[in-house]
């Protein structure tokens, strides 16, 4: 077992080594991707569908959620790959060697109903955006969606992780230009949002809607999938020193990486309560679509639907990555990625071909991926702070409880959830 020193930005110190100043210019430039491709999840169609509803729904109000979420976020994607650099295996993996045989089968069959659901909200998303571009058909846009994840996922296979990363930015800056090109011209009360910031409901309905929000922003599959990126984008490191400045780089690029994510993400539910909100027809995706385009423009409504087909086109890759990584590391077998990526694109195709409405399978697969978070990210905290595995890395008192106060306020609020849709 390798062990290494990090601190978690300016909140926490850890125990053992003083902090590393980081180093500047292309040699830290170059350490930076694998946060990049795990943030593909948190701009991914669910958080689309998701984000518009609330928007659309309840204006402003459900901005402390984003804010709120987006933080967390942080703190437990900068633990995950944290995870991969010092221990040298992914957190699936470190599941896989500590779970008896009946709890790990089980473990993994929950894990990958979330990368199913994971897989459902970004196949159907861009299958929705092929349709609002080019009028194709959802089912044949579904199936689009699923080869072009086969060709992103061969492009790592065949030239390495950094390629990889590199197609991924690409379409993450399409993503980023296409939701935030609306604000620009959206008459968004800036007052009234930053009184969104103030944490509060408006019955039960503003709560599941927020789980569906908290599940499409902090993702299980983006919990187990980072700490398998950074290990495999920087190898197994033996050397102190290199850990350690991986470790400096990793904080930069979680930061950078979930700032443009956040950012994203607020701006979707901004343009949605500006020029959405009492606008008939705005609880499905392609009537949030057709009001924007009345509202905004068509530019600004192509635009809109070209960073949607982006985050289907990547997010399914990245999810597809994720499933691998799980089944991997829990029941220590492997698959070929084409057999994999048939048999998950089947329910997404059948619910397609069903004429279930597309934004309500999306927004119901985010409260999905939310009870399965506490899944990944009690394991998670768990393991960063244990010296038994983290060695004198282990995460400090105050990171500790930071993380554990996460966990408390996802899983109080997934409760919260199960309670109040079985109350009716």
């Amino acid at each position: 077992m390798r062990i290494a020193c990090a601190n978690v930005a300016d909140v926490t110190t850890e125990t053992a080594a003083p902090p590393i100043a980081p180093r500047r210019g292309p040699r830290l430039l170059f350490l930076l991707g694998p946060a990049f491709v795990a943030a593909i999840a948190y701009v991914d169609p669910g958080n689309v569908a998701a984000n518009l509803t609330a928007g659309a729904q309840y204006g402003y109000l459900l901005v402390w959620v984003l804010v709120a979420a987006n933080a967390m976020a942080v703190l437990v994607q900068y633990l995950s790959a944290k995870l991969g650099l010092v221990t040298g295996q992914s957190l699936p993996e470190l599941l896989g060697t500590r779970l008896r045989n009946g709890p790990r089968r089980l473990y993994w069959a929950q894990a990958e109903l979330v990368a199913a659901a994971t897989d459902l909200a970004e196949v159907i998303g861009g299958a929705v955006a092929l349709y609002l571009l080019f009028g194709i058909p959802l089912v044949l846009g579904g199936v689009i969606v699923g080869v072009f994840s086969i060709v992103l996922l061969a492009v790592q296979n065949w030239y390495g992780q950094r390629h990889f990363e590199f197609a991924i930015l690409a379409l993450l800056a399409i993503i980023a230009v296409g939701f935030l090109a609306g604000l620009f011209v959206s008459p968004v009360d800036w007052s009234a949002a930053a009184g969104g910031l103030v944490p509060r409901f408006e019955g039960t309905a503003t709560v599941l809607l927020a789980a569906s929000m908290l599940g499409a922003t902090v993702m299980p599959h983006a919990i187990y999938l980072h700490s398998s990126l950074s290990r495999d984008r920087h190898g197994v490191q033996t050397s102190d020193g290199a850990i350690r400045r991986l470790i400096v780089a990793t904080r930069w690029d979680v930061a950078a990486a979930l700032v443009l994510a956040g950012a994203v993400n607020i701006a979707m539910l901004l343009l949605a309560a500006a020029s959405l909100s009492g606008v008939d027809g705005t609880d499905s995706i392609e009537g949030a679509h057709a009001a924007i385009t009345v509202a905004l423009g068509p530019v600004i409504g192509v635009i809109f639907a070209i960073g949607l087909l982006a985050s289907g086109l990547a997010s399914t890759s990245v999810g597809a990555y994720a499933g691998a990584s799980i089944m991997g590391g829990l029941l220590k077998v492997r698959i070929p990625l084409l057999v994999r990526r048939v048999v998950t694109l089947i329910p997404a195709l059948v619910i397609l071909g069903a004429g279930i409405d597309p934004t309500t399978a999306l927004v119901l697969s985010q409260v999905f991926l939310s009870l399965g978070i506490p899944f990944a990210l009690i394991p998670l905290v768990k393991y960063t702070g244990d010296r038994r595995i983290m060695g004198v890395h282990v995460d400090a008192t105050v990171t500790r409880v930071f993380a554990w106060v996460v966990v408390a306020l996802i899983v109080a609020l997934n409760v919260a959830l199960i309670v109040l849709t079985l109350a009716g």
